[in-house]
């Protein structure tokens, strides 16, 4: 493995710098690249499309953009800390960010490693290609049996789907409410109505809702400088890339309370992984209402990661909330995006890799392939936090409820971007015969380098779930946090209400 510490070039001396395609994105000035350094390990999440650098980019992003946030409300400095208003030296490893982007991997629970993925979410092949499912949550596997008509059984699944078109299997799984992807070339996926709605919109989408006063900010110390102290955030997301966000707004001193309707419980081990710094309790929204808005009145941001549609039915939508709370940031995260065909649909960071042609770009031997990580999620989640930082920054100089608004089809079009067509898995029915095709590598036991040994970069601490092993953020900047404030506790075990006084 090859390490190279290296300063992150400006967007004019690379203009195809990931980092600064990323930070343009969310606003910021070109100038404050200067700040970050890298930490380049070759051997990091080894992928033939650019994983190691858009990851890098997505927590260079993030990082930076708590520095500058950071700069902004850091007090005066202590004895033997060094004074001064500027944005705070960002430093970005490799391996620190791998390990991160594979955080369910590294969890143990007093020894015990989780398990990832339930043995019906893979791909299957069909009578003219592949299909990948999702079902990991036992209403999604219930849809999808009872769209196939069969059995449990993994082999009675792949035997009615050996004799259905994959295209037919998406739609016919999708109206049932199930999640099924039909496999797509990248070229298949540009010539998709949703990918072209997809690739109007930039990378982070931000706007402004209204003429709201200027957010005044609270200094902060600067042990450890904590750019989110004080500020109260609503977490209304599930899965990976919501709570990766959420997490890590925790770690830079947010109070993040995440909010769980109560008949859908989140995977335990998932929820374990991405709790780190929050408390979590359970809300029924409709029956709710009167806790929900007495929460949305001292709320800062509400980050959102249900389907487009689903929470603006409630009166949830960005412009709705800003109208009951003025300043708020409303942070909106979806699978395919809030526009196009597929805007209302369901979906995954496995499923959005087989549809837009990656699990082609990363597969061989007439079988599909996948992401050393779940990327799309875990670069999203930094992403989402980072325009969050930056919505707040923006706010206290130009005032304005914000919303900003990533969807995992947008990354994976970034992630795309520049490289190589790639033709599809052939069809040689030999080597792609039934079975676990390319299971997932974020699967338990699967072989890929995270970028060499992750000790230093993991922690331990004991917890109301038992003794925890996992990984610290790669978030790091000029005494900024090295870990969470508190671990994370059972799912929905907490108050719906918020931390008496937070400094402010």
């Amino acid at each position: 493995m090859t390490d190279t510490d290296r300063p992150s070039p400006s967007s004019g001396s690379r203009p195809g710098s990931r980092l600064a395609a990323a930070w343009s994105s969310l606003g910021g000035d070109p100038d404050l690249l200067a700040r970050v350094t890298t930490v380049e390990r070759s051997g990091a999440l080894p992928a033939r499309l650019p994983v190691r650098e858009t990851a890098r980019a997505c927590v260079g992003a993030c990082a930076l953009a708590a520095a500058e946030l950071g700069a902004r409300r850091a007090g005066p400095a202590r004895r033997g800390r060094h004074p001064g208003p500027g944005v705070l030296a960002v430093r970005v490893d490799d391996g620190a960010v791998a390990a991160a982007f594979v955080s369910e991997r590294h969890l143990l629970v007093d020894g015990r490693a989780p398990v990832s993925f339930a043995p019906l979410s893979r791909f299957w092949r069909t009578a003219d290609g592949w299909v990948r499912t999702h079902a990991n949550y036992p209403h999604h596997r219930a849809r999808l049996l009872a769209a196939l008509g069969t059995s449990d059984d993994p082999e009675a699944v792949a035997a009615v789907l050996a004799g259905r078109p994959a295209a037919e299997v998406e739609e016919t799984v999708y109206a049932a409410g199930g999640l099924a992807v039909a496999l797509r070339t990248p070229a298949a996926w540009a010539a998709h109505a949703q990918a072209a709605a997809v690739a109007r919109r930039p990378l982070v989408e931000r706007g402004r809702l209204d003429s709201a006063p200027a957010r005044v900010l609270a200094p902060v110390d600067r042990d450890p400088l904590l750019p989110a102290a004080g500020l109260r955030v609503l977490d209304l997301t599930r899965v990976v890339a919501g709570p990766v966000a959420t997490r890590t707004l925790a770690l830079l001193g947010a109070d993040v309370l995440r909010l769980d309707p109560p008949g859908l419980p989140e995977l335990p081990d998932q929820h374990t992984d991405t709790g780190f710094g929050k408390r979590s309790a359970l809300l029924d929204l409709p029956a709710g209402r009167d806790t929900f808005e007495e929460l949305l009145a001292a709320a800062d941001v509400v980050v959102t990661g249900y389907r487009p549609g689903a929470l603006d039915r409630l009166g949830l939508g960005a412009e709705a909330l800003a109208e009951r709370r003025p300043g708020v940031v409303v942070a909106q995260l979806s699978a395919w995006g809030a526009y196009g065909p597929w805007a209302g649909r369901r979906g995954f960071d496995s499923l959005v890799q087989a549809a837009t042609g990656i699990a082609v770009s990363e597969g061989s031997a007439g079988r599909p392939g996948v992401l050393p990580a779940q990327a799309l999620d875990h670069g999203t989640g930094y992403l989402l936090a980072a325009a969050v930082l930056r919505a707040l920054t923006e706010q206290a100089e130009e005032g304005g409820s914000r919303f900003v608004r990533l969807a995992l089809a947008r990354t994976a079009a970034w992630l795309l971007e520049g490289t190589a067509p790639t033709r599809a898995p052939g069809d040689d029915r030999t080597a792609a015969a039934p079975g676990p095709a390319s299971a997932s590598a974020s699967a338990p036991g699967a072989d890929v380098s995270a970028g060499g040994s992750a000790d230093d970069r993991l922690a331990e601490t004991d917890s109301a779930l038992g003794r925890l092993r996992y990984a610290r953020s790669p978030v790091s900047f000029t005494d900024g946090p090295r870990d969470w404030a508190r671990p994370p506790g059972p799912w929905g075990t907490d108050p719906a209400r918020w931390n008496a006084d937070p400094a402010r």
